[in-house]
């Protein structure tokens, strides 16, 4: 019996996400309270020691927890990991110059293709060396049956894929591919620029609680004109317009992970308004798809950081279950 129930409970705490590639506010909106560490005078002795005190969250003028302690990953968890963009739309003022510089934050690097799709032997061969996709759509469709093929392998695979529409009519290939996926797309063209809230589940209107992609993010611009997503069975709400619109919205089902967007206009228009770097930050963390592929995707750093930590609770609940 002891053997069966320490086997019971080393697979939980082995399938634990709660990691060093995470921060505490992983899967909280609104953080209330946070740890700090500070160096101190010793009454007395005149020496310098350390002391972790809890203070309150201070918040940015949006109204968001600040600091990227309070992102989804810590900084340069993803480390050596590379995000595949299939930049398809091109626009002089749309560089994915700021997505990058916040991607690479969490440590991850960007490969990118503009104006037009490689070749279907150039995609296949990157993306074996990519931890997810990015489709930025245009309008008019450039993809071809065969990258559709190699994109729908590589999600199977339990890559993550993100799917970025806008108005009519830019979201051909997101609809071509997001079709072939899981059968959904995106339609319409309405009027946003505004910034929501949490809480949709009362209105239908702003950010998902509880969902990691959504970590210390109570307000988010949507977008400036943004597409409508259908749903789809398997679509999960993360985001819902000002006009009531379903913008944002998250697949995972059977080890797979999936992104679709009605507004892609928030990589470059606005960018510094609310929340748009942590969730950018955010979407590629929840993509990376730890939970699935474990410490193959951190960085060396956050790798070793697992192994003792899992050392140590494997040695401390054999301890504390012996001692009982």
């Amino acid at each position: 019996m002891f053997r069966s129930f320490a086997l019971v409970f080393l697979f939980s705490l082995l399938s634990s996400p709660l990691f060093a590639q995470y921060t505490a506010s992983k899967g909280m909106n609104a953080p209330k309270t946070e740890s700090v560490e500070e160096t101190y005078r010793e009454k007395g002795t005149n020496k310098l020691k350390k002391r972790t005190l809890t203070k309150s969250v201070v918040h940015d003028s949006y109204g968001n927890a600040a600091g990227n302690q309070h992102d989804l990953a810590v900084d340069g968890a993803f480390d050596g990991q590379t995000i595949a963009v299939l930049h398809l739309y091109v626009d002089s003022s749309f560089d994915f110059s700021l997505p990058k510089k916040a991607l690479a934050e969490k440590g991850f690097s960007v490969y990118r293709w503009i104006g037009n799709a490689p070749s279907e032997e150039e995609l296949e061969e990157k993306l074996k060396k990519a931890c997810q996709l990015w489709i930025i759509s245009d309008g008019t469709r450039k993809l071809s049956d065969g990258h559709v093929k190699i994109i729908k392998k590589f999600f199977n695979s339990g890559k993550g894929v993100y799917i970025w529409g806008d108005n009519e009519p830019f979201y051909a290939d997101a609809n071509v591919v997001a079709k072939a996926l899981i059968g959904s797309g995106m339609d319409g063209n309405l009027p946003g620029n505004k910034v929501v809230d949490a809480d949709f589940k009362h209105k239908k209107k702003g950010l998902r609680v509880g969902h990691d992609i959504t970590t210390g993010l109570e307000f988010m611009y949507e977008g400036i004109t943004i597409a409508t997503l259908r749903p789809t069975k398997g679509l999960e709400p993360i985001l819902y317009g000002s006009a009531g619109n379903l913008v944002t919205a998250v697949y995972e089902k059977k080890g797979k992970r999936m992104i679709l967007d009605g507004g892609f206009t928030r990589l470059y228009n606005s960018w510094d308004e609310a929340g748009t770097a942590r969730y950018v930050k955010n979407a590629a963390s929840w993509l990376v798809n730890y939970e699935r592929f474990g410490d193959k995707v951190v960085g060396e750093d956050i790798r070793k950081e697992n192994e003792a930590k899992m050392k140590k609770k494997k040695k401390d609940a054999i301890s504390n279950r012996v001692n009982k």
